[in-house]
């Protein structure tokens, strides 16, 4: 089944300062269009304490209230938008609990809010998305606080963008990507930045052959460039302003530390960043699989 077709459960990563608030209003525009309904998810942040057994259990018991009550209000807001919701308040490492509720709750998604300013930040892509992208059993949505917010602000109808990269992701990140075309209505900009060892007849129309359908009501345009994907993406990113960036990525690396054209964008990127990760190698993946070692 299709990426927005098999969307009936959403988690979103909960906390009590604020920043989550773009990735829950994200979540509530996915959770309308596919008829999802939404799990909060909060826990206490291993930043904030060493070891949660060194908080004592009297500040536990109020951080706990304190963000039942907070949950409580958001399934207000929520059921008043029609979309029903389940909260889910627990304690230990953010990444282990989510990934636990994910799976707990069979979602489709998980969504969590970054800083933004200057996208996600190195820390956090270290020590929670990359963690979440490489074990959650679903894709990952990352949302910049400011996404939607001044110069960097997706413009009107804005395409949804995917980069493409022929991996074993390729398939169920382009299937997304088509997905999300579709019931947001917007056009589909495809990008892939060709590597130097790659075969250069590598173009737009071996990709439509490999990963893209054919036959359906989204308008789609190609763009096949040379040189770092990364900055291939981050320049269409700027150029075309698009709703939501849609990347394949692998959930093992041979390199040490963040790896990918996935992780350097979540690292700079305001534009909401879906991770979307393999359902399976196919023959086609591995026809048309990429030369250059370090890909998305």
């Amino acid at each position: 089944m299709g990426f927005t077709t098999n969307l009936k459960t959403i988690v979103v990563a909960t906390d009590l300062s604020g920043r989550s608030e773009a990735a829950l209003e994200y979540a509530c525009k996915l959770a309308t269009a596919c008829g999802a309904r939404i799990v909060l998810a909060h826990g206490l942040d291993p930043l904030d304490y060493a070891a949660v057994d060194d908080v004592p259990e009297a500040v536990i018991d109020h951080m706990t209230e304190e963000a039942r009550a907070a949950l409580d209000r958001m399934a207000a807001d929520l059921l008043r938008a029609g979309i029903h919701s389940h909260s889910e308040v627990r304690q230990g490492e953010v990444a282990e609990m989510l990934v636990e509720v994910a799976i707990e709750h069979q979602a489709g998604l998980l969504v969590i809010g970054t800083r933004g300013m200057k996208g996600a930040g190195p820390v956090a892509v270290g020590s929670i998305a990359e963690q979440l992208v490489r074990l959650a059993p679903c894709p990952v949505l990352a949302v910049a606080a400011d996404w939607n917010a001044g110069p960097h602000r997706p413009v009107q109808g804005g395409p949804v963008l995917l980069a493409l990269e022929c991996n074993a992701a390729a398939p169920a990140a382009a299937e997304a990507a088509y997905g999300l075309a579709e019931i947001f209505q917007r056009p589909l900009l495809v990008i892939h930045a060709r590597s130097a060892g790659e075969d250069p007849s590598l173009n737009a129309e071996v990709l439509a052959e490999f990963a893209i359908r054919t036959g359906v009501p989204v308008k789609l345009t190609y763009i096949v460039a040379d040189g770092e994907a990364a900055d291939a993406v981050a320049s269409a990113i700027d150029q075309y302003r698009p709703c939501i960036l849609v990347v394949g990525v692998k959930r093992v690396t041979h390199f040490p530390g963040p790896h990918g054209t996935a992780f350097a964008l979540l690292a700079r990127s305001r534009v909401p960043v879906l991770c979307v990760p393999p359902d399976s190698v196919t023959d086609a993946e591995e026809k048309y699989a990429c030369v250059a070692a370090d890909v998305v």
